[in-house]
Order: C-alpha cells, then sequence, then structure tokens
C-alpha cells in the first residue's frame, strides 16, 4: 500500500501552487495539514491547491480542507482545488462541501 504524498509548492506573488501527488489518508493527512495552513495564513494569498494526481482522498483529507478554507477565511486570503480527479471530486460532492470549497477544473478519470 502507498502512504506517500508528494507536495511541491510554486511560489508566485499574490498565488501559491500547491502540488500534491499520491494519496491523502489518515496516514499523509497530518503532514499535508502542517504545510498547508501555514499558506492560509498569508493575508492576500491565492492557494491554489492541484489535487490532479491524488488518487486517493478519505474524510482525513477532507478535513485538511475544511480546516484550511476556515484559516483562509480568519486570514483573508483564497482556498482553490484544481484538477481534482472524478473519484476525489465526488467526496466532495457526496458531502456537500463543493457548495462551500472552491473546486475548479476537474480531470476526467485518472488511473
Amino acid at each position: 500500500m502507498n502512504i506517500n504524498l508528494d507536495v511541491e509548492l510554486v511560489e508566485k506573488e499574490t498565488a501559491l501552487h500547491l502540488v500534491l501527488a499520491g494519496e491523502i489518508d489518515a496516514y499523509t493527512a497530518p503532514s499535508l495539514k502542517e504545510q498547508l495552513l501555514p499558506l492560509t495564513k498569508r493575508t492576500g494569498m491565492e492557494i491554489l491547491v492541484d489535487l490532479e494526481k491524488v488518487n486517493y482522498m478519505d474524510s482525513t483529507g477532507l478535513g485538511v480542507f475544511i480546516s484550511a478554507l476556515k484559516s483562509s477565511k480568519e486570514h483573508n486570503s483564497k482556498l482553490k482545488l484544481v484538477q481534482l480527479q472524478d473519484r476525489v471530486r465526488r467526496l466532495f460532492e457526496i458531502t456537500s462541501l463543493d457548495s462551500i470549497i472552491t473546486i475548479e477544473s476537474t480531470v476526467r478519470g485518472g488511473n
């Protein structure tokens, strides 16, 4: 079982692009949260979280994004999830989180 999650941060003037690859679950979520939350505390920044290469996510991952959304609202930054595979996107839809978290550009299928 793959319990790895690769996180790459690309900083631009007014945007932070976080590229994730692997699985977001109980093993990897704490590390992701530790890296993502400080980014949301940077006032005025847009945080783009690229989930194109995330092929699995459970409820622990949803919790990380809920925490990040709350933090971004408190610190006047913007959180946006981009490039979700269908199966990850469905998690947000089933839980109705897609109505409170900005999600753009769904990737079809995945592997």
